[in-house]
């Protein structure tokens, strides 16, 4: 057992865990009143992402990895839409992700620092497919929410669309706007879809 003090670790879970409660606030301006959490965001990203990676010839692991750290500065600093950084810019996510593993043991912290610094970077093949899995993650949700009568989520769709860079990413895009956000469900039960 080792006697190191993880008290700032343990902090930095509990820290971690406000992040189920903070909303994506850009669907606001959708309609949508209760969007998804920030964690339940990098959830599916971190998915998308180990989805994405292989098909790059990319780390599936790395990728996910990078992708499910990718937003745990807005524990600090919240979830900034396009809009509001237009008048408040967020923190850095390096500076906030150094205050926040300040006290942690070095061969935790330093890893730490370095997935932050690399998905911001982007110059290697994971933080590519976790970046393109941040995007295609709110492509995702706009289908989703559009389903359910948000009309105004076509922009977040369309812009999300625009911004993919992989060309897995690109032909997952299309593929999940060919189809309706339950076609699965009709699959996997071997029902016909109603139109």
């Amino acid at each position: 057992m080792s006697d190191r003090d993880l008290t700032r670790v343990a902090h930095f879970l509990y820290e971690a865990g406000t992040l189920k409660n903070a909303r994506r606030t850009g669907w606001w301006m959708a309609g949508v009143r209760d969007p998804e959490s920030v964690a339940e965001h990098a959830w599916r990203t971190s998915l998308i992402a180990s989805v994405i990676a292989p098909l790059e010839g990319a780390d599936p692991a790395r990728a996910a990895l990078l992708a499910v750290w990718h937003d745990t500065q807005e524990t600090r600093t919240g979830d900034v839409n396009h809009l509001g950084k237009r008048y408040a810019a967020p923190g850095d996510p390096r500076t906030v992700t150094a205050d926040q593993t300040t006290g942690m043991p070095e061969d935790l912290a330093d890893p730490v620092r370095a997935w932050i610094d690399e998905y911001e970077t982007g110059d290697t093949p994971e933080a590519r497919c976790a970046k393109d899995a941040d995007r295609l993650e709110c492509l995702l949700q706009g289908i989703e929410y559009r389903a359910r009568g948000h009309a105004d989520a076509q922009r977040w769709i369309d812009n999300s669309r625009a911004r993919l860079t992989t060309p897995t990413a690109q032909h997952l895009a299309d593929a999940l706007l060919a189809q309706d956000t339950l076609d699965w469900l009709h699959t996997a039960m071997g029902q016909r879809k109603q139109r």
